[in-house]
């Protein structure tokens, strides 16, 4: 599925938070640049998804603590300015305080004539006139409708052919509507790992609206991809979110979502659905990865003129440089273990577990791994650095690589935290899975 198409990458109605990256998470640090960064809180991103509520105001007063901004642009910041934003900063208070002294002197001599003429007509007592008029203050927010409690079965159930892996075919009752039960139902269950909340996960799904008997785009689609998201986290609907916890990879399950487990009141115009509308979804779980998962397989080790890596499970590998080897001019990588699963294709989200060494002596600058938290990027994005999108497209969902990647493809001539300008670079990375996100 193409990034302009609907997909279920939005929020719930009730549910305001997700799940992202940390600029600081990113391998290495941020990224070198020339611009400040251009932070968008995910509640504003979700609303141009597609699938996110619509009524779904930007977060004021702070945000929450695990919901983390996105970053855009580089991140280096503009050298402090004045006060007045000119380019360098004034001596003593500056233009712009000698502006506010001005406005703040009027505003002291408006207040003291104020009290002059309240007091004058005898009314220092009434305070009313300090009161708010209660009649004209704005209505409190209302609140969205709770999620119901998941069932497994209900009066009446739509009926689903197909198998697993496949886009499915949904069919409602023609003359009987949803009770209003937020029902999830396994119609055939895997015997891949339990989904666990937080773990990431990856779907198929194919769906239905059942008020009007009208498909949702699918990620059976042409040019559809799996959804990827870290379960029971917020980041989806409901729908989808909490229906695949506690299910195993593998599994085909039936959903069938009021509007509270969807798209609330509000439902989704871009996408023909009503506030009324209940939604039939049959989702198909590909992959479930926990937080600290690594990759298994046969190890074929590198050529005598790469790094040697050490494999030491969860933790970050041992990276031992090749002595007296000369700093490489491009791009090199070795496959470490060959994944079985589908190449990765530029433009779509994948998720990895990373582990970055100097080139010069082998030491460790950033892991994943220590963080006990894979991470994930759209691939070809520009949000990583340069020998990451190149070297890591095509490679299988599966597979670990080693990277030796020269310092035009990563942190040219500036120095990065651990990491001296000029610096090659060697990242062992593996591709825990990969879909739209």
């Amino acid at each position: 599925m193409s990034e302009k198409e609907s997909s279920p990458g939005g929020s719930g109605t009730a549910h305001g938070n997700s799940v992202g990256d940390p600029a600081d998470s990113r391998p290495g640090g941020p990224l070198p640049g020339d611009g400040e960064s251009i932070i968008v809180p995910p509640a504003i991103l979700r609303q141009q998804a597609g699938w996110g509520g619509t009524d779904e105001a930007p977060r004021t007063g702070g945000t929450k603590t695990d919901e983390v901004p996105q970053i855009f642009a580089s991140t280096v910041r503009r050298q402090d300015g004045s006060e007045a934003g000119y380019d360098e900063n004034p001596g003593s208070v500056g233009r712009l305080g000698v502006i506010l002294g001005t406005v703040l002197g009027v505003l002291l001599v408006g207040s003291a004539v104020t009290l002059y003429l309240v007091n004058k007509d005898g009314s220092s007592d009434d305070t009313t006139a300090a009161k708010p008029d209660t009649a004209k203050s704005a209505p409190a927010t209302p609140t969205a409708d709770p999620v119901p409690p998941i069932k497994d079965s209900a009066k009446v159930l739509p009926t689903v052919t197909g198998d697993f892996g496949k886009k499915a075919t949904i069919e409602v009752p023609p003359a009987d509507q949803a009770d209003g039960s937020f029902v999830v139902k396994v119609l055939s269950e895997g015997s891949g790992p339990k989904v666990e909340k937080n773990s990431w996960t990856s779907v198929d799904y194919t769906g239905k609206d059942w008020n009007t008997g009208k498909d949702i785009p699918s990620s059976y689609d042409d040019k559809g991809k799996p959804q990827i998201f870290q379960a029971g986290t917020d980041a989806l609907i409901p729908a989808l979110d909490q229906a695949v916890v506690g299910k195993k990879a593998g599994s085909r399950l039936l959903v069938v979502a009021p509007p509270a487990a969807a798209f609330g009141a509000q439902g989704n115009p871009s996408m023909s659905i009503g506030a009324k509308d209940n939604l039939v979804f049959v989702i198909d779980i590909r992959n479930s990865n926990a937080p600290d998962a690594v990759v298994s397989g046969t190890v074929t080790p590198p050529p005598a003129d790469f790094p040697q890596v050490k494999d030491n499970g969860k933790k970050p590998a041992d990276i031992t440089p090749v002595p007296g080897a000369a700093d490489p001019t491009e791009l090199k990588s070795h496959l470490l273990i060959k994944g079985e699963g589908r190449k990765v294709e530029k433009g779509e989200k994948i998720l990895v577990q990373y582990t970055g060494a100097l080139f010069k002596d082998g030491k460790v600058f950033d892991s994943s791994l220590s963080k006990g938290q894979a991470f994930s990027f759209p691939l070809g994005g520009g949000q990583v650095i340069a020998g990451w999108d190149q070297g890591l497209e095509g490679q299988t969902i599966g597979s670990r690589v080693e990277l030796v990647i020269p310092a035009s493809l990563g942190y040219k001539d500036q120095a990065q935290g651990d990491i001296p300008a000029n610096s090659t670079l060697v990242f062992v990375v593996d591709i825990l899975d990969a879909g739209q996100g």
